[in-house]
């Protein structure tokens, strides 16, 4: 019998068990340890919550992730079904039968497996510990081995838990919703009930308003995060946080007030910034960095291979600078949508191409006002950029004649799968005058663009037009 069968054999015994769910939770205790990735993964999608936290507290793995697993039921009600069947084991347990969760993983993760595999028996690794944390289980087993390597392990003056240490990590929203209020109350709740043996990891933090969320940052380890998107905040508000998140390799800023960008402020801003050794992906959207990008290029790592700058008033200059950066050469995502960067030429977004050409796979330039002189004039740079797979160009005043031109030029990326269009002039009766749209011209287009892809060979590419 083949692995494949195996697991098909083991997932129809896990539904056949849920069934009669009471009968199922009674025999938690006796049944094989193969059959509880099957039947966890069926509880979950089924939404059984009961099962779940039964589950929990007799898991008999040192991990546990719901990855990609998703589930009818609400959210937040799964999540405190889990986090309710916790139990914090004593120390020192070492049956080979009974729980041995330590590591509870709640969030959503597409390339995560329920169970890390087992590399030995002697010392299970999960792949997903804390790794930051001095309250974190691998920071505490590392000082208790430090300890019996001096040899005191055996003398009795060795510090050691009545429990053994946990960690739940879990992604947080600060959206002000009553019902993540009150999920995050529970959650706070299980953690203080737990001081000193459940580390609550946050890898990924979403903060709306962040003047309504200052008593919960409290109770965060800020230290483990490495996602932080910030919406509608004052910038010392932000720079505060920043001293604290030394780890991040994401940022994402909305809706910064420009009115909070006092110089002192903005110097701390940049002073921050640049402790982010770890930074790859910066987002700034209504940020204001009208001349000012040189100051953030130049503190911010030269691998930064993602960049997001919507709506942030670029210059000419900014685009110069850009071009001109360490971190031109190694980004691979790249949106400047929304600003006025061709207004008067277009040679720096042409030299930019032609430094991010070897690298860059991701591309917006949405709404800005990218004329047909212009996106004639820089494609033969964008021709070049051998591995782009993602284009956007929507909200530009371009006409029918270039875009045909366009497109014989892009077929030649094989790596270009998505193209995102700014519907043809021709299409509106007053192109400022979006309400004026002509359903049937845009329905030609659609129709010769398809037939352009299908004559080149190129039925893998998707071209798709977006209006307002």
């Amino acid at each position: 019998m083949d692995q494949k069968t195996t697991v098909t054999l083991l997932e129809l015994a896990a539904k056949s068990l849920l069934n009669n769910e009471p009968a199922a939770i009674h025999a938690l205790d006796e049944i094989p340890r193969d059959l509880f990735v099957p039947l966890f993964n069926a509880a979950f999608l089924g939404g059984h919550k009961t099962m779940l936290k039964a589950m929990v507290q007799v898991w008999p793995f040192r991990c546990l992730h719901i990855g990609s697993l998703n589930t009818r039921e609400s959210y937040y009600d799964i999540l405190e079904a889990m986090i309710d069947g916790l139990q914090i084991l004593p120390a020192q347990n070492s049956s080979s039968w009974g729980p041995k969760l330590r590591i509870l993983d709640l969030r959503r993760d597409l390339d995560c497996e329920t169970i890390c595999s087992e590399i030995g028996t002697a010392f299970p690794f999960c792949f997903q510990s804390c790794i930051y944390s001095q309250r974190s289980i691998l920071k505490i087993e590392e000082a208790q081995h430090s300890v019996r390597c001096l040899g005191i392990g055996n003398s009795g003056s060795e510090p050691q838990s009545a429990q053994e240490p946990m960690e739940l990590l879990v992604d947080i929203s600060l959206n002000s919703t009553v019902r993540t209020e009150q999920f995050l109350s529970f959650l706070c709740s299980k953690v203080q009930q737990n001081l000193g043996s459940l580390h609550l990891c946050c890898r990924s933090l979403q903060i709306d308003r962040m003047s309504a969320h200052k008593s919960i940052l409290q109770f965060l380890d800020l230290g483990c995060i490495e996602h932080l998107e910030m919406d509608q905040a004052n910038l010392s508000e932000v720079v505060t946080l920043l001293a604290r998140v030394i780890h991040l390799n994401s940022l994402t800023l909305c809706n910064i007030p420009f009115k909070s960008y006092q110089r002192r402020t903005f110097r701390s801003f940049l002073l921050w910034l640049g402790q982010l050794d770890n930074l790859q992906e910066l987002s700034l959207t209504f940020f204001c960095l009208t001349d000012q990008l040189h100051k953030l290029l130049r503190v911010v790592p030269p691998q930064l291979d993602t960049l997001y700058l919507p709506f942030c008033s670029l210059s000419n200059r900014d685009v110069t600078v850009l071009s001109q950066s360490s971190q031109a050469t190694h980004l691979r995502v790249l949106s400047l949508s929304n600003n006025q960067i061709f207004s008067e030429v277009y040679e720096p977004f042409q030299t930019l191409l032609e430094k991010v050409s070897s690298t860059l796979q991701h591309l917006e330039i949405n709404d800005c006002m990218i004329t047909d002189a212009t996106l004639s004039a820089v494609l033969p740079a964008l021709s070049h950029c051998t591995h782009l797979r993602v284009l956007s160009f929507a909200f530009n005043p371009i006409t029918m004649p270039v875009l045909k031109s366009l497109l014989q030029h892009l077929t030649s990326l094989m790596k270009l799968k998505y193209v995102i269009y700014p519907v043809p002039v021709h299409c509106y009766e007053e192109w400022d005058f979006h309400e004026s749209l002509d359903r049937q011209k845009l329905a030609e287009v659609q129709a010769q663009l398809e037939a352009m892809l299908h004559g080149a060979q190129r039925d893998d590419m998707t071209w798709a037009a977006y209006s307002k």
